[in-house]
Formats: structure tokens, sequence, C-alpha cells
């Protein structure tokens, strides 16, 4: 039983990191491309400020495909992989133990 429960709290351990990861990842999209725009429109310098001009989100979109990626990964993709792999564990841990009684 303590096994079963130090296995589930690996588990859980896993996808938080997995899930502060891709929060890290978020709040770094976030801060890193509001920079870049804020100085590609020229808000800093004397020059007409352009919010308009679509090169200056260049790098946001690029990158927002590599987050959703990311997203699917975490939110999607993980859960598939955990249900799938987690019966397959449970699976083996309960022939594991049924072997070691006989």
């Amino acid at each position: 039983m303590e096994t079963k429960k130090s296995i589930s709290y690996l588990r859980a351990k896993r996808k938080m990191e997995t899930l502060k990861g891709f929060y890290s990842h978020l709040a770094v999209y976030i801060l890193v491309n509001t920079g870049i725009i804020i100085v590609s429109a020229n808000v800093f310098n004397s020059e007409k400020i352009d919010f308009a001009d679509w090169g200056n989100y260049v790098t946001a979109f690029f990158w927002g495909i590599g987050l959703v990626s990311h997203a699917l990964y975490v939110f999607y993709i993980l859960n598939i992989e955990n249900n799938i792999f987690k019966r397959w564990e449970e699976k083996k841990i309960k022939q594991f133990l049924d072997e070691d009684q006989f």
C-alpha cells in the first residue's frame, strides 16, 4: 500500500513539475514578447509609434506556435499517456504482487 502511495506521489509531482514548466513558459512568452512589441513599435523613440506593422508580431506569432504545442503536450497528450501508462503500471504491479504471493 505504501508503494502505491509513493507511486501516486511521484506521478502527482511529475504532473505538477510539467504544469509549472508550462506556466513559466507562458509567463516568459508574455513578458518577452510584450517588450519586443513595445520596442519594435518605437514607443521609446521619437519616431512615430506604429503598432499596425505586422513585423512587430513575428516573434510572438512563431513563438506562439511553440507555446501552443507545449500546451497541447501538457494538457492533452500527457493526460492520455498518463492514463495508458497508469493502467499498464497498475497491471504490472498487480502481476508482480500476485507472483510474490505464490
